[in-house]
């Protein structure tokens, strides 16, 4: 297929990857008029020029410019299609373009206590589109949109889907291996709220008598060992109001991650310093280096905090080419459209980055703490976001904790939907 178009742009050329590269279509771009009108085989004229005899679609001008919309498009409709429009043009291509790049998040004052884009304020949220792949729902449109216009076969393929469980440690242990004023100071806060059964627990764990309810690396290794996909990410930051996790020189600390390591990637979980003091990135690289033997070239941030694009750019500048924050704490879904990984598009830049992002579809504390959704309930949407995988592709994505999979207090009951994301694979 050869797509005419008036100029050839990064973003352009960014979106028709996604489209069509990526399943395989092959097509070829020119902005050589006489050379489309010469050329024999299916064309799309995707510009305002017009040819005689040809498939057209006007285009909306967001691929062929710089800057960021300033404000958010409109709901609009592509041949019964349901999509995004620009200056009164419903536009698919657009509108993969607009949520894969995040456009939205540039500059947002739409954040929670944290800082972080809210979910709420997504126009995915808005239209009902933040549980379904929509980038790709979109795509396939534009695809069977062309094959019938065209009356031909594009011969489509569709991306490969893959299962990842993803685990984040933001607290190796409960109990043990503390020091002595870390447990006094928990020990006093038990006290003053009452929590019995924290108390006699810090006990025996400290005694031996208990093994320590976070201690949950067996289990992890093992399901490591079963899924070539898992991924680990450790919390290696300075002591802070948001990052408590041991000392990196702790040497129970070190003995986990390297059994960790001995079956599975392990990745900086980047501490909440690193969004006002980008040299941390890099000190806490190195410690993890350290203990694991491999330069790590991996991410999540903790807590899921990131702004567009400085969290990215940084994470760029310190060596990482694989980030894995992609995700919304407060909802499940698709933050980008997508469950396929994709290069980042920097938009203050106007670039595609060497940066590939991960989204991850659900975090267990999306379930229970922000949703507050009951055992059935969480099974449900678990089984309806792996349906909307499997059907577009890309990765099965998603993010418990080490102490969350334990069923230690309040996690009991959700031990069976931990179970259910094996169970429907």
């Amino acid at each position: 297929m050869l797509i005419y178009v008036e100029y050839i742009t990064e973003r352009l050329l960014y979106t028709l990857s996604f489209v069509f590269k990526d399943r395989k279509v092959a097509y070829q771009l020119t902005n050589d008029g006489i050379a489309f009108i010469a050329a024999s085989g299916p064309k799309l004229n995707y510009s305002e020029r017009e040819f005689a005899d040809c498939l057209q679609i006007v285009p909306a001008r967001l691929l062929f410019e710089d800057e960021c919309l300033q404000k958010k498009p409109i709901p609009g409709a592509f041949f019964g299609t349901a999509c995004l429009e620009f200056d009164q043009t419903a536009d698919l291509l657009a509108s993969i373009f607009y949520v894969l790049s995040r456009m939205e998040e540039y500059n947002s004052l739409q954040t929670d206590g944290l800082g972080r884009y809210k979910a709420s304020a997504s126009i995915l949220q808005h239209q009902n589109w933040l549980q379904t792949p929509i980038c790709d729902i979109w795509s396939n449109s534009l695809i069977s949109y062309l094959e019938k216009s065209l009356q031909v076969s594009l011969s489509a393929q569709p991306p490969r889907f893959y299962f990842q469980p993803t685990f984040d440690i933001d607290h190796t242990f409960a109990y043990a291996h503390k020091n002595s004023i870390r447990t006094f100071f928990a020990h006093a806060k038990d006290l003053i709220y009452r929590r019995s059964e924290r108390i006699n627990d810090r006990k025996k764990v400290r005694s031996g008598a208990l093994p320590d309810p976070y201690d949950t690396f067996e289990q992890i290794a093992e399901l490591a060992q079963h899924f070539e996909e898992t991924k680990v990410f450790w919390l290696l930051g300075n002591y802070s109001k948001l990052d408590k996790n041991l000392s990196h020189l702790n040497l129970a600390q070190q003995e986990k991650i390297k059994q960790i390591a001995a079956v599975c990637e392990i990745g900086l979980h980047a501490s909440s310093l690193t969004q006002h003091q980008p040299q941390q990135i890099e000190i806490e690289m190195q410690r993890l280096a350290q203990i694991v033997g491999y330069q790590p070239n991996s991410n999540r941030q903790h807590f899921l905090l990131f702004k567009l694009p400085f969290t990215y750019q940084q994470l760029i500048k310190a060596g990482i080419t694989h980030d894995y924050t992609m995700g919304y704490a407060e909802q499940t879904g698709f933050r980008a459209g997508t469950a396929r990984a994709f290069k980042w598009f920097d938009l203050q830049k106007n670039e595609v980055t060497s940066l590939t992002v991960h989204p991850f579809v659900y975090m267990d504390g999306t379930l229970l703490e922000y949703l507050q959704l009951s055992p059935t309930d969480a099974k449900a949407r678990i089984q309806a976001l792996y349906k909307e995988v499997q059907k577009y592709g890309g990765a099965f994505s998603f993010l418990w904790h080490n102490e969350t999979i334990s069923g230690y207090q309040h996690w009991e009951s959700y031990q069976s939907v931990f179970k259910e994301n094996f169970l429907i694979n």
